[in-house]
């Protein structure tokens, strides 16, 4: 019998154990408040100079698209414990097509169009049994831990960028500093006291580590003045999304189709960056044949988010680092973040309830899930020989990385429409530079040192 790993230990429940509904749902709603699915129709609305009523009506159905996405690819597709949400490497091309395409929600028809038959390319890829070969040529392990490392980094600085050092309203940098340092503090005080006590307590501390951080930070901003809940007593209790070839035509544009077909292909490495980490987190490998059911989860996924008025849907990192924390692995929480995202969807007040957690809060905590994330890859890396030629495949996509972080805006707006789509998502960009330095890279080095030793 072999020495169970880190988290083969850890993990409290595995991907197909059966857990409680009230348990399932309490967890459900743990990720879903750890997930920042409000953030990318927010930027489009603003954008786009959409009204109150349309920005809220793009708000829901994210959050329906993004519930539907998780159920389809959790309970049927792939059958892994992934959650679903929109994704930022769409951003650019979303926002230049719908501009183009007429003011308003009208332009969003033309987005709509194009995301359709991308969606359908990759669903073909996965009935095809193309989709795996293409991931193991791609992504080997070494590509595989690179990427996961660069998803933690990269979403680091965002963590911190847009919800600490972001000052907004009566706030200062200082306060928002202390609200994060508290957050994270919390948080990785209710891990280690349920690693500490291993009991029922413990369990359930541990559990509830994330509420515990998000509750607490935001009860320590509404003393000074950072949260109000008047934003949740204007929302409406009941609010239904606007649906395609109801509300909006699709606009059908090859140029747009086109961009979006290589905006696809850049999203499927994300997701499947996020796939490896989960796989990491626990502990079980990703056979070929849940490959092309994922490739085939996500595809259905975008194709229902575009009829229903949201944009391209894309495996949640944040989320396996949540599973590291809670050590709870079992689908059924999955399918219950599916269920809450969904019904979130039609429940305006409680979308804007957890919209209105303070952003140092949410920074705080995130930053301590990005940190799991990060030490999911290096646990991969581990098992790989670390030459000189596999410290390059590793080290060259982190510096792309950070490179597309650290970009100065106004050089970034210099360059064609196609590279600021690219260049706008650091995870794209470190995800292509590994896949790109490891077939390059000669490995006739690495073949030696193997034979020597």
């Amino acid at each position: 019998m072999t020495e169970p790993t880190a988290y083969e230990g850890r993990l409290i429940a595995q991907p197909d154990d059966r857990v409680t509904v009230l348990k399932a749902l309490l967890l459900g709603v743990q990720h879903v408040m750890a997930m920042d699915v409000y953030v990318v129709p927010f930027i489009i609305a603003s954008a786009l100079a959409l009204s109150q009523a349309d920005s809220a009506s793009l708000i829901q159905s994210t959050f329906l698209a993004a519930g539907i996405a998780t159920i389809i690819q959790t309970a049927w597709c792939m059958r892994m414990p992934v959650a679903q949400g929109p994704s930022y490497i769409p951003l650019g091309a979303i926002i230049a097509v719908a501009l183009a395409g007429g003011a308003g929600l009208s332009g969003m028809g033309a987005v709509y169009g194009a995301l359709i038959p991308g969606a359908l390319l990759v669903i073909a890829l996965g009935a095809l049994g193309w989709f795996h070969r293409l991931i193991r040529w791609l992504v080997p392990p070494i590509v595989g831990g690179s990427i996961i490392l660069v998803v933690g980094l990269s979403l680091l600085p965002i963590a911190l960028t847009a919800n600490v050092f972001a000052v907004h309203g009566n706030s200062t940098i200082n306060l928002n500093i202390a609200l994060a340092a508290l957050s994270a503090a919390l948080l990785v005080v209710a891990m280690m006291i349920g690693l500490r006590f291993n009991n029922r307590a413990g369990t359930w501390v541990r559990l509830l580590s994330v509420v515990i951080a998000l509750v607490g930070g935001t009860i320590a901003a509404s003393f000074v003045g950072q949260f109000s809940f008047d934003a949740v007593s204007a929302a409406p209790w009941l609010m239904l999304p606007k649906m395609a070839f109801v509300d909006y035509q699709l606009q059908f544009s090859l140029p747009a189709i086109l961009t979006f077909v290589l905006i696809y292909m850049v999203v499927m490495a994300e997701t499947t960056g996020t796939w490896f980490a989960v796989s990491a987190v626990i502990n079980q490998p990703i056979t070929d044949k849940q490959l092309d059911r994922g490739a085939i989860g996500e595809g259905i996924g975008c194709g229902v988010a575009a009829l229903i008025g949201a944009t391209p849907v894309t495996g949640y990192s944040t989320n396996a680092g949540v599973i590291s924390i809670t050590g709870v692995a079992s689908r059924m929480v999955f399918v219950a973040i599916g269920v809450v995202l969904a019904v979130l969807g039609f429940v305006g007040k409680f979308s804007a309830l957890i919209a209105a957690i303070p952003a140092p809060v949410i920074g705080g905590v995130f930053a301590v899930v990005c940190i799991t994330i990060s030490m999911a890859g290096i646990r991969i890396l581990r098992h790989v020989h670390l030459d000189e030629r596999a410290m390059l495949v590793v080290g060259i996509p982190l510096i792309c990385a950070f490179f597309a972080t650290l970009a100065p805006k106004e050089w970034l707006q210099s360059l064609p429409d196609m590279l600021q789509y690219l260049l706008g998502s650091a995870v794209t960009v470190g995800a292509m530079a590994a896949m790109v330095m490891n077939l390059i890279l000669p490995k006739v080095a690495q073949t030696e040192g193997r034979e020597q030793a």
